[in-house]
């Protein structure tokens, strides 16, 4: 899904500058990049259309084709803006390599799987990966960063995982394309998160760029297979699946790079608000695209955006106590 994807979601709290950490950009920037935070989003949730629009292409050859043309718009962007330097950099430093080539590995498994969903008619079942993501979040902040939860953030993973067993009953299956999701995008995230806590950032454009590179040997290799085996879509269905199949890499480059603009300009508590348009854009889609929803799997999302309510609802109320209080104005 989100193709891309950068800083780790977090549980959003109260919209509006945060204090203490200097005010966001004001008028004009401020606006465009609210503007450009919900495009990103708008955008990722639109994807199965696009992705649906692709079909008969398969998961496997879809993945492998992102990740192609991805690197090849990144290369001629890096040209065009002399940001060669960037990747270098991070080419000569092992511990920022070591962090992007596990992330592309987490990325890859996120692509694939999305893509399996939309090709199989799942859009449902990514749309509540999506939705299951800021709790997922909140438990890999406990079991690889060490953090304490507090007592509503508790309630909030019980009422999730509640929610996993109903959902799973309801299939028949572990709902296992909607946690792959959730996981792999939160390990994603985790990752670029540890590497901007490193003091030494790298812009999303440069993170892409080696991160398709880590995989660009593999997708080829995988292309030339289907290829070789008569499987290969990319001419099959004439001028147009050309050009869409090429799009793949503006669009996966797209949504990240106005998220990165918009990261910047607004603050990430309307950050935090603005991710839920992705997965409520994916749960419309596949109702337009005419995948069922039965009384029983209704309970079961009911329950996570409960717990998404009691996530946020926690965040709100730690955002405001966080708050230094006004003085008062003297007499």
């Amino acid at each position: 899904m989100r193709g891309v994807e950068e800083p780790r979601p977090t549980a959003p709290a109260a919209p509006g500058p945060q204090r203490g950490s200097g005010p966001p950009a004001a008028g004009a920037g401020s606006r465009s990049g609210l503007l450009a935070g919900a495009g990103a989003y708008v955008l990722w949730g639109l994807f199965p259309f696009y992705f649906h629009a692709l079909l008969p292409t398969g998961a496997l050859e879809l993945l492998a084709q992102r990740v192609v043309w991805s690197l090849a718009l990144s290369v001629l962007l890096l040209t065009a803006l002399r940001r060669w330097p960037a990747v270098l950099r991070v080419l000569r430093t092992p511990a920022q390599l070591r962090l992007l080539a596990v992330a592309a590995v987490a990325i890859a498994v996120n692509w694939g799987v999305y893509g399996l969903a939309v090709t199989s008619g799942h859009v449902l079942e990514a749309s509540l990966g999506y939705f299951v993501n800021p709790l997922v979040t909140v438990l890999l902040g406990v079991l690889v960063l060490r953090e304490r939860l507090r007592r509503t953030q508790w309630a909030a993973v019980a009422v999730g995982t509640t929610a996993v067993v109903v959902i799973t009953a309801d299939l028949g299956r572990l709902p296992w394309m909607a946690l792959a999701l959730a996981v792999s995008f939160g390990t994603y995230g985790l990752l670029k998160n540890r590497l901007a806590r490193s003091g030494t950032g790298v812009d999303p454009l440069t993170g892409l760029t080696v991160e398709t590179g880590v995989l660009v040997l593999p997708a080829a290799a995988t292309l030339a297979w289907i290829g070789a085996t008569g499987r290969s879509t990319f001419t099959a269905g004439g001028a147009d699946h050309v050009v869409l199949t090429v799009l793949s890499g503006p669009t996966t480059l797209a949504p990240l790079l106005l998220f990165a603009l918009a990261a910047g300009r607004v603050p990430l508590t309307t950050i935090g608000l603005l991710q839920y348009a992705t997965p409520v854009l994916q749960f419309a889609a596949a109702l337009v695209l005419g995948e069922t929803m039965p009384a029983s799997r209704w309970v079961g999302f009911a329950l996570v955006w409960a717990a998404l309510a009691l996530l946020t609802a926690d965040a709100l109320r730690a955002q405001r106590r966080r708050r230094p209080a006004l003085p008062r104005p003297r007499t």
